[in-house]
């Protein structure tokens, strides 16, 4: 039996709009962001409950059918998003801080548009190629992957044939993804992660992804 993994980027933010990055800032969820992840947790756990019920039933999860454990960001917008998930299954969240998001240094708090008219050749060499570059005083990308895997190793090594849910970031989950799917690095913007986005990966003798930015309406 392989172990699956709900790997959840955080609902909506507020101000989200106003498309700012936000790395290490610590923002709470809107309230169309609770919203997003109360209809997502819904679907998790019938998700859980149909997968549950087409096992042998010595093969069973545990006594809710559902998650064994729930991981999260120490942010708020993630851990408030954990929450939410975990409820259902009577589950308190894990905080590892290695899932925080990536740190965007002097960027931090502006809009994309200001980066690109205050640092405009910076901001470009970063969007073209963010493995050879970074934001302006913000970890770059082999840092964040050395700790984001870090963080996805130690938890696996803990649930092998098990179910788990990991909440974090855009910019941590698409790492993980790229680890994933063997995806260089230079290419991870080229996949999306929407607020509220679900991904779910079965680990047999390699990973499959069964579900990908998916968003419950």
């Amino acid at each position: 039996m392989a172990a699956t993994i709900y790997l959840i980027r955080h609902g909506e933010t507020e101000d989200a709009e106003e498309k700012r990055y936000k790395g290490h800032i610590d923002v709470p969820l809107s309230a169309n962001g609770i919203k997003q992840i109360q209809r997502l947790s819904e679907y998790i756990v019938h998700y859980c409950s149909s997968r549950s019920n087409s096992l042998n039933s010595s093969n069973r999860l545990n006594s809710l059918n559902g998650l064994n454990a729930v991981y999260s960001s120490g942010l708020s917008r993630a851990l408030k998003s954990a929450e939410i998930i975990a409820e259902p299954f009577k589950l308190k969240p894990v905080v590892i801080e290695n899932l925080k998001e990536r740190s965007f240094g002097v960027w931090e708090g502006m809009t994309f548009s200001e980066i690109e008219e205050k640092y405009p050749d910076a901001f470009r060499a970063w969007a073209d190629n963010p493995l050879e570059y970074s934001p302006i005083e913000g970890e770059n990308t082999l840092d964040v992957r050395d700790r984001a895997l870090k963080a996805w190793n130690e938890i696996i090594r803990n649930h092998m044939d098990e179910a788990i849910a990991i909440v974090s970031h855009g910019g941590i989950i698409r790492v993980i993804l790229c680890e994933m799917l063997g995806v260089p690095l230079e290419n991870i913007f080229k996949i999306e992660q929407d607020f509220g986005a679900l991904n779910i990966i079965e680990l047999w003798d390699y990973p499959t992804i069964r579900c990908l930015n998916y968003v419950v309406k």
